[in-house]
Formats: C-alpha cells, sequence, structure tokens
C-alpha cells in the first residue's frame, strides 16, 4: 500500500498537516488542496487512491466536490472519506448520499484514522484488482469466442464445399458453373445498397448450395438430354423443397443463407415462381439474387440439354424479365456493371 496516493482537502493548512503527520508513518504519497476547485482541478491532473475531504470550505464545499467526482466516470470509483466537525446525522446522511464511503469527526484519535485508511485503500486496492481481472478475462472470452466462431464458420465452408462436390458428381452442373454463380451474386450484392459486406461474403459462401436439393432428384432425370416431360418438371421442381428439408435446421449464418437461397432461388418477382409462388419483395434478397446470376449463367452455358445462348441474347434476356422473372433493382445492378458481369461469364 505505500504507493498509494491520498489526496488530502481542507481550507485550514493545520488539519492537513495533522492528518499527514498521523498518516506519514505508512508512507503514502500526500497532495493537498486548499479548497474544492483545487481539488478537483488536482483530481484531473493525477490518480488518487483515496481522497480525505473536509466539508465546509469557501467556494465549492467537500458535498459539491464528491458530487462532481461521482459524474466523472475515472473519479467516481475513487473512495472518499469525509474529515469533518459537522457531526449532525443530516450532514452524515448527505455526506453519504453525495458519494462518500464514510464520515470521520473531528477531532478524530489517531487509531481511527489509521485504520480507516488503511481499510478503504486496502477494499479500493482489492476492487479494481477484481475489475482488472474481469477485464482480462472478458478480454479472453472475446478472444476465444471470435476463434471459435471462426472454426464454425470455416467448418460450414467446408461442409458446402464437400455438399457442391456431391451435386457436381450427381447432375450436369460443373464446379465453374457453381463459381461463377457465387461470384455473379457477389457482385450484385456487393453493389446493392442494402447488403451489408458481411452479407456479401454470407452470400458468396452460401449460394454454391442454391441447386442442393438435387441430390433427391433421381439421375434419368438430372441427366436427360432434351426437354423434360410435364411430370419430370415437376419432380425437378421438387428440388427447391428437398434443400428446404435437409437445411432448416441449421442455425449458424451461412447455413441459413443456404436455406434461404436454395428454398427460394426459382421465385419470380411477379409470384409466378415456385415452389412458394412468392413475390416481390416477400422473396428474400438473398434468393432474388442468386435468382438472377443463376438463369444468367445456366443460358449462357452449354446444358446436356440444351446449347449456350449468346451474351447479348442472355443480357436481353434478363432485360426484358425486370419486374416479371427478376428484381427491378438487381437488373438495373446488372445492367450497369455488365462489363464485370461478361467478365466473369468467361471463367
Amino acid at each position: 500500500m505505500h504507493d498509494c496516493n491520498i489526496l488530502i482537502v481542507d481550507d485550514v493548512v493545520e488539519n492537513i498537516q495533522v492528518a499527514m503527520n498521523i498518516l506519514k508513518e505508512d508512507s503514502y504519497n500526500f497532495s493537498f488542496a486548499k479548497s474544492g476547485k483545487e481539488a478537483l482541478e488536482l483530481l484531473k491532473e493525477t490518480h488518487y487512491d483515496l481522497v480525505l475531504l473536509d466539508i465546509m470550505m469557501p467556494g465549492i464545499d467537500g458535498y459539491e466536490v464528491a458530487q462532481e467526482m461521482q459524474k466523472s466516470p475515472q473519479l467516481s470509483d475513487i473512495p472518499i472519506i469525509f474529515l469533518t466537525a459537522k457531526s449532525d446525522i443530516d450532514s452524515m446522511t448527505k455526506g453519504f448520499e453525495v458519494g462518500g464511503l464514510d464520515y470521520i469527526k473531528k477531532p478524530f484519535h489517531a487509531n481511527e484514522l489509521l485504520a480507516r485508511v488503511k481499510t478503504h485503500l486496502e477494499l479500493h486496492r482489492a476492487k479494481e484488482l477484481l475489475k482488472n481481472h474481469n477485464l482480462s478475462l472478458e478480454t479472453k472470452i472475446k478472444i476465444e469466442k471470435k476463434r471459435i466462431y471462426s472454426e464454425l464458420e470455416q467448418n460450414q465452408k467446408d461442409m458446402i464445399y464437400v455438399l457442391t462436390e456431391l451435386v457436381e458428381s450427381i447432375s450436369d452442373e460443373t464446379g465453374k458453373h457453381i463459381k461463377r454463380v457465387a461470384e455473379l451474386s457477389r457482385l450484385l450484392a456487393h453493389y446493392h445498397e442494402s447488403v451489408s459486406n458481411d452479407d456479401v461474403d454470407v452470400i458468396y459462401h452460401a449460394s454454391p448450395m442454391h441447386d442442393i436439393g438435387k441430390m433427391a432428384i433421381p439421375q434419368y432425370i438430372l441427366l436427360k438430354e432434351g426437354s423434360l416431360t410435364k411430370e419430370e418438371f415437376e419432380i425437378m421442381k421438387t428440388h427447391t423443397s428437398k434443400a428446404h428439408e435437409y437445411l432448416r435446421v441449421a442455425n449458424r449464418k451461412i447455413m441459413r443463407a443456404a436455406d434461404i437461397i436454395a428454398y427460394q432461388h426459382h421465385e419470380k418477382w411477379d409470384g409466378t415462381g415456385y415452389p412458394q409462388g412468392l413475390k416481390g419483395e416477400n422473396i428474400h434478397l438473398f434468393g432474388r439474387i442468386v435468382a438472377l446470376a443463376d438463369v444468367f449463367d445456366a443460358i449462357t452455358h452449354k446444358r446436356v440439354y440444351k446449347d449456350a445462348w449468346s451474351i447479348d441474347k442472355a443480357i436481353k434476356y434478363i432485360l426484358d424479365h425486370s419486374g416479371t422473372q427478376f428484381d427491378p433493382y438487381l437488373v438495373e445492378i446488372f445492367e450497369a456493371n455488365i462489363d464485370e458481369i461478361i467478365a466473369i461469364s468467361k471463367i
């Protein structure tokens, strides 16, 4: 406790000297102020572990000093012991109300002052140690939570990679299609004013799961050359609902986004899509983004059942279906960044 700083505040110099003489045997570091104003100035400049505070002073009295200390986050934790000749119950009550922790009446005994100062300094130090320990513990917890969250997020990405590999192996879709859809989705999300940077990243990592439900579709339908029959197309459409069955229990950010995308990427702006017939902004933005990206990439690349369209024809299709199949604002973003769109389509 020898390095503790104590501020003694009293307008009578002799009272300050008496307190210092009593306490000097414990080798504390002393400062003193002869007015409330001077005390507040010192408190702003130096860290103190304890304030011995007189009440009756001209100008700013002890009560006001205590009240000002309580207003300051830097000063409110400093213990205050009132040293005063005011011994009535109202004065004592007010002293505690304004932030005092103890109240010693003048004239005081040396042993009483020594004991109470030592007690409050020890309590203050213990409180500071506990506070620092808690801050340290909170920091460690935050670091550990961040590490665990990072690992969980990476696990989600690894799982998505494995699952999309499976989709590729059982259908005519290629890894390049999945990569292009992810890049196109990220581009559209990046330029959308309502999408945060975090969500841009989420969409990029979740969009490869858009056709995960195709794992439940018979291969004779997936790999059929030529048009599907009406019955076969109805079965193909179930890949959206199947994906939702697989993913709806997911509670991690990327997997929740994958569920939304896989379930809604065949919905249309005018409500004629499937499986729910959602319309306009009732379709989640993630679903609307991937819907456009998936269609553009699908029509510009060859599949077993069709030839690739030219870039110009594909662009015209997207623009012509603004407000019917696609979100008009996303089509505006698509058109405004067509050079980047074309560059991604050539990956």
